[in-house]
């Protein structure tokens, strides 16, 4: 069973039991790549979205590699900076 509800500008939005998303995984998952968005309703009180992820939000959803990130910016903070030509960049990163 699912039902079709509205989701902010009237764009429209498929609301699904979690038996539904269950049965038809690769229907809703297709749907989701086409840029529609399916809700899976779980109980009364329990709801989920579903969305594709990018790479990007892979990425920056690494625990590791955010603290690396902040401890950059930590670093930037501290002036722990240094200075590397142009010219010698490649061989600053082992290229």
């Amino acid at each position: 069973m699912y039902h079709i509800g509205t989701y902010l500008k009237a764009r429209p939005m498929i609301i699904i039991s979690s038996r539904e998303f269950r049965d038809n995984q690769k229907k809703y998952l297709d749907l989701v790549d086409k840029k529609e968005q399916v809700v899976i309703q779980r109980g009364k009180n329990k709801a989920y979205a579903l969305r594709a992820l990018s790479e990007k939000d892979r990425y920056f959803s690494d625990p590791e590699i955010l603290a690396h990130i902040k401890e950059g910016i930590e670093q930037v903070k501290r002036g722990e900076t240094i200075t590397v030509k142009k010219e010698d960049l490649a061989k600053f990163l082992g290229l």
